[in-house]
């Protein structure tokens, strides 16, 4: 198969591409490091020719409201209109767990306006929405941080791998379009600021962990099961946090 991967150079989207390669499948990274953007449409059509499966992974490039709202839907828009063109038979696109629970945050409603986009366009698609990647703690850390300490919620968390949602993808995008949505998380569940409090710790990271249940996350207020999926219905990676933080 040919499978064109959107943001091919981010986390994901790398890990993506060495695993479907892995599998003896033509991969082109698209971003905009390989002269392809799907928010100007450049180099869209040319990586597209001739493809059978393409892989939105693309993070953005801001949190912002306005312009995340901007990214996601331009850059979709671009990239189901060359499917259309190329004849590409199975969209997919990664997303986030609990993504329609909060509207507060801009960023959120922006990935709620993609899947939308991408259900309503009439293009065979499978969306596989993911818990907070490990990987990403750091950066949760950071963006609540005043100073020393960190303001977190203690809502719960259901973090995985990267590596973990990865491998779902690849199994994703070289099957059967699933025409729906597919959660995947990891097989445990915290509370954020435990989570945060226990990698820090982990790292060495002196800063204190303060536990906040008002404390707003992507610029909206979680509540207790916001950001974890519905019991029984996610495909459960294997990776714990405790082995990812102390691999080997």
């Amino acid at each position: 198969m040919k499978i064109v991967v959107i943001g091919g150079t981010g986390l994901i989207g790398a890990g993506l591409v060495d695993a479907l390669r892995g599998r003896g499948h033509d991969v082109v990274p698209a971003s905009p490091s390989s002269g392809v953007d799907a928010v100007t449409g450049k180099g869209l059509a040319a990586a597209l020719a001739g493809a059978d499966a393409v892989a939105d992974v693309a993070k953005g490039r801001s949190v912002e409201a306005e312009a995340a709202m901007e990214f996601f839907t331009t850059a979709t828009r671009n990239v189901l209109a060359a499917e259309r063109n190329a004849g590409v038979w199975h969209h997919v696109a990664l997303s986030i767990v609990g993504v329609d629970r909060l509207p507060a945050s801009g960023h959120y409603r922006a990935k709620v306006a993609q899947e939308r986009l991408i259900e309503e366009s009439g293009i065979a698609y499978s969306i596989v929405r993911a818990t907070q990647f490990f990987e990403f703690i750091r950066a949760i850390a950071d963006s609540a941080a005043e100073g020393g300490t960190i303001l977190l919620p203690p809502a719960l968390v259901q973090p995985v791998a990267a590596a973990d949602v990865v491998a779902v993808l690849a199994d994703i995008v070289t099957g059967p379009p699933l025409r729906g949505i597919v959660e995947v998380a990891g097989p445990e569940v915290f509370p954020l600021d435990e989570v945060a409090r226990t990698a820090l710790a982990a790292w060495g990271d002196p800063r204190t962990v303060i536990t906040d249940p008002h404390a707003p996350y992507f610029g909206g207020e979680l509540g207790e099961r916001t950001l974890v999926p519905d019991e029984g219905h996610a495909r459960i990676a294997a990776t714990p946090l405790a082995r990812w933080l102390r691999p080997g």
